[in-house]
């Protein structure tokens, strides 16, 4: 096998764009561009498409070369057998999964002892042979000339039953059999679940005692939620389908008359079906709809992640973070508007009456002292007392101070990290939990890099998936959101840095070892003098880093250095210099460009039409955050309490976690709300994510509020008008 497949075709016909574009990011992946810098500034090879579609086409690239890859090596171990043909080759050229192909391979592969391989040895693969063609010949008449004592085959019903196995095997092997067959159970079949013993005891798995439905229908969240069941022992799950479909199917292909030797084949074919065939391929779709949930989860993981990094920042505030606790009080870190540590203390809000006055004091002071003007309260133990406790003291001051409840996964875990402690060489691990939290509400995505992502607690079962997969896929994010924001290279830490595109671990601490010796960076150029950060690094990381001290102004921004000779013909050509880059004087510059005539001035200054606009919009906008054109986090200054909420009140809130069936709310009430995916839009909706973003704000409709479970009903429906 010689040909090889056309990828950028493939991907062309697969993500709907154009063959020429496909090939150029094949020539751009392999060629070690990173994926930021593809999507950012390589736009004219690939048609503006965004870095998650550029991460999509390179995963199924990666995917079809395995593909290929395990083509060949099929061919070559079934050629090597000396069983290859010509309807084998044409089966493994039409072949699109690696499922199909390995059930091509299936006969050929080397097998354990079976029943099928004992009779073989015994010298009856040619009686099955004769008998699968079915003959009019009496079987038994065919299985005499088998009957061999000294090869273990003692009279004819023994040479039948081995021939049988033998022809049980063939049939189970067949490629064509077992595609139909799963397409056929793929549409028709249903996944069952009953407890796993005799007894139904109370569990979290109730809901699935005595559960079935549609296999081409079941949501991903059900299916994750039985596999742990079944995983824990607490569930016992199968898919059941009417075999009689099944085995007219296998039939069809395999019988051609009505003889005895016939008879003998259709007994051979339901073997095949109960003992050999179902069970396989009922593991291999089990094995199918799991990886599909995985996958799906992992992008709705994903997604949350992402709008979490992006999180509008808080800045210019000085901040308190408040680590909330019991017995070994509540911890408290105060930051300056730019993260650095100014105060700490612990306070005990939930003690004694005088403790909670000493607290209540310390806190207000702290308050006063630096002028903080944002509390950020974690989420975890005591967070319920904590945040009544703050919003008391806040009431008591003449300080305009607010406060946020947010997400306190993943701290414990870098402030156990050397990270943490090379940050913070002098705190105590609790300590440095509340400085993260403070941190988390002033920069999201600058504190939260440092926390590896599957600790952040934002999808759905995130420890049932393939945490390889699920590794690669967080990550991405990361570096995607880390990348589209930008880092200031003279204050960015090593974690932050690790994140640019081109730049690993041993890099990043390089930079930041450089800048403690030779003071700020001056230019994007002298990235070139840090050790082992050579020219291609260099290309792909320089325009994702700001120089704000730097002389060239084009430092402060995202333009590419390969694109600086382009910029500052841009501005002569529309009658600017580089001077008027801090100034409001560029906001013409899209205009005077336009009279110019888009692609005209493309032309003159040697870019694609692309490039030109978003040369446009950072020369207009220098050091822009993208994350300061979404809406500001929503700060309170009072707290409810689940009693307060009564069906038919509208609070504001902030959307936390979208899941497959619906999104959790923060109300203000410590314990989130559930708006169910059937309250989300008067309109049927696939997704809750269709509608929804991590960090919307918005107006919901309480539906009921039940203080013993802690269950909170919230709906979207009509709030449009509201």
């Amino acid at each position: 096998m010689t040909a090889q497949t056309d990828y950028a075709k493939s991907l062309s016909e697969e993500f709907g764009i154009k063959q020429e574009y496909a090939q150029n990011i094949i020539t751009l992946l392999d060629e070690g561009n990173t994926i930021p810098f593809i999507a950012r500034y390589r736009k004219e090879l690939h048609g503006t498409l965004d870095d998650q579609t550029i991460r999509e086409v390179s995963e199924r690239l990666e995917y079809l070369r395995s593909l290929e890859k395990r083509r060949q090596e099929v061919f070559t171990l079934i050629d090597e057998l000396g069983k290859m043909t010509d309807e084998i080759t044409a089966a493994l050229e039409e072949a699109k999964t690696l499922s199909e192909i390995e059930d091509i391979y299936r006969p050929y592969r080397p097998k354990r002892k079976t029943r099928a391989s004992v009779a073989k040895e015994k010298g009856l693969e040619k009686l099955a042979d004769t008998i699968f063609l079915q003959p009019d010949t009496a079987p038994a008449v065919l299985a005499k000339d088998y009957v061999a004592p000294e090869k273990g085959v003692e009279n004819t019903e023994e040479a039948l039953q081995g021939a049988m196995d033998i022809i049980a095997e063939n049939i189970s092997d067949n490629a064509e059999i077992r595609k139909r067959l799963k397409n056929i159970i793929r549409l028709n079949a249903l996944l069952t679940a009953k407890a796993a013993g005799e007894e139904e005891p109370k569990s979290v798995y109730q809901a699935y005692y005595h559960y079935s439905e549609p296999v081409s229908k079941i949501p991903d969240h059900r299916l994750l939620a039985i596999d742990r069941g079944e995983r824990q022992g607490c569930l016992k799950v199968s898919i059941e389908i009417d075999s009689s479909k099944c085995l007219t199917i296998i039939d069809r292909l395999i019988l051609t008359s009505h003889n005895e030797c016939a008879q003998m084949v259709k007994a051979a074919c339901e073997d095949a079906y109960s003992r050999l065939i179902f069970p396989s391929v009922e593991r291999e779709i089990r094995s199918e709809m799991t990886e599909k949930a995985d996958e799906n989860s992992i992008k709705i993981f994903a997604l949350n992640l992402r709008q979490l990094l992006m999180q509008p920042p808080v800045k210019g505030r000085t901040a308190i973070g408040l680590d909330p606790g019991y017995r070994t009080g509540c911890k408290l870190a105060v930051v300056n508007a730019t993260g650095r540590i100014l105060d700490t203390a612990v306070i005990y809000p939930t003690h004694s009456e005088a403790q909670v006055k000493k607290s209540a004091q310390i806190l207000k002071n702290m308050i006063q002292k630096h002028h903080a003007e944002i509390i950020a309260i974690g989420n975890g133990t005591a967070s319920k007392e904590t945040e009544i406790f703050t919003a008391k003291c806040l009431s008591e001051i003449p300080d305009k101070v607010s406060y946020m409840v947010v997400s306190e996964a993943g701290a414990s875990v870098y402030s156990a990290s050397k990270l943490a402690a090379a940050e913070m060489p002098d705190l105590d691990l609790t300590l440095r939990s509340a400085v993260s939290i403070a941190r988390r509400l002033q920069d999201p995505l600058a504190e939260l890099v440092k926390i590896d992502p599957k600790a952040i607690g934002v999808g759905q079962y995130q420890h049932d998936m393939p945490q390889k997969r699920l590794g690669e896929a967080l990550d991405g994010v990361v570096e995607a959101c880390v990348n589209q924001v930008g880092a200031d290279l003279n204050t960015a830490s090593p974690a932050l840095l690790s994140r640019i595109a081109g730049i690993n671990h041993t890099v990043s601490n390089n930079i930041v070892a450089y800048r403690e010796e030779n003071g700020a960076f001056q230019s994007r150029a002298e990235l070139k003098k840090v050790p082992k950060l050579g020219p291609k690094a260099y290309e792909q990381c320089a325009g994702f880093l700001r120089v704000p001290e730097s002389s060239e102004a084009l430092d402060h921004t995202a333009v590419h250095p390969e694109s600086y000779r382009a910029a500052k013909k841009l501005l002569e050509l529309c009658g600017y210099t580089t001077a008027d880059i801090p100034n409001d004087r560029l906001n013409g510059l899209k205009n005077a460009a336009e009279q110019i005539g888009l692609d005209n001035a493309a032309e003159q200054i040697g870019v694609g039409v692309p490039t030109l606009l978003d040369m446009i919009e950072e020369l207009t906008k220098p050091g822009r955050d993208p994350r300061d054109e979404l809406p500001p986090p929503l700060l309170r200054t009072d707290v409810l309490d689940i009693n307060d909420l009564k069906p038919g009140m509208v609070l504001k809130g902030t959307v936390r976690n979208i899941t497959d069936f619906g999104a959790f709310v923060d109300i203000g009430v410590h314990q989130d709300g559930l708006v169910h995916i059937s309250e989300i839009s008067e309109k049927r909706i696939h997704h809750p994510a269709d509608v929804l973003m991590v960090g919307d704000i918005m107006d919901f409709r309480i539906l009921s509020a039940d203080a013993e479970t802690k269950r909170i009903s919230l709906s979207l429906k009509g709030m449009e008008q509201q």
